[in-house]
């Protein structure tokens, strides 16, 4: 298996994968307006969200509008949500199984439990970057799609926000997270597999246990050749038949 420090560094990333992920999914600037208004009663900035669209006055004030209906949004965006909150529980199930299968901790079992633990949690790190990856990739193809279209005027037209970067770089993490849990169970491993971790009151009694099993048995042995007779290590003849 990898090393201690190696797998603390893995699931650094994916703590920090999730947290971005999260932040990513709740922020409202994944598109920005590219165009400024000129009119004082016009918005300077409209930003655009999975769950809510927010605009920036020039009279700098700031409202915000909620996306109630699902149906009536296009596909990318009902997609987007449905994979960022997936993303989301499969990095908070990660991070659960990873924190069984770290090296470090006392808990989660022998060795070859926590190999699987490991294993696992890299399996729902991977699977979530993949999540986070789609998403932001497809509304951001939507995005520069729709800016280059002519038939779209100056003043409807957007450009990538903030929270798609976010998405980006923690998908990153999530996905070299993921990797290296992996990687730590590959390999041929050496040693007994079934190996338990027992705290150092357990572990200390059962070595009292072992040598006192072994004492008792050095105590039978050490009984069984006391117990024999001298007569029993005469031979059959002796000097005295013959005199």
């Amino acid at each position: 298996m990898a090393s201690t420090g190696t797998q603390i560094f893995a699931f650094v990333l994916a703590l920090l994968g999730i947290l971005g992920a999260t932040v990513a999914t709740l922020l409202p600037n994944w598109k920005v307006s590219a165009d400024v208004g000129s009119n004082i009663i016009t918005a300077i900035s409209q930003m655009q969200g999975l769950w809510m669209d927010c605009t920036w006055y020039s009279t700098g004030m700031f409202s915000c509008t909620l996306k109630y209906s699902v149906l009536a949004l296009p596909a990318y965006l009902q997609t987007a949500r449905t994979t960022m909150v997936l993303s989301c529980v499969l990095a908070a199930l990660g991070l659960c199984l990873a924190s069984l299968g770290l090296k470090c901790t006392r808990w989660g079992g022998g060795r070859r439990a926590k190999r699987h633990a490991a294993m696992a949690a890299g399996t729902c790190f991977l699977a979530s970057g993949f999540l986070c990856l789609v998403p932001a990739s497809w509304y951001t193809n939507e995005v520069i799609v729709s800016f280059l279209d002519a038939n779209v005027p100056e003043s409807n037209k957007f450009e990538p926000g903030g929270a798609v970067y976010v998405a980006f770089v923690s998908s990153g993490f999530l996905l070299m997270g993921g990797s290296i849990f992996c990687l730590s169970c590959s390999g041929k491993r050496h040693g007994p597999q079934d190996l338990i971790l027992l705290p150092p009151d357990k572990l200390l009694l059962q070595q009292q246990q072992q040598l006192l099993q072994q004492q008792q048995q050095q105590d039978q042995l050490q009984h069984q050749y006391c117990s024999l007779s001298p007569l029993d290590n005469k031979t059959g003849y002796s000097l005295q038949d013959y005199v």
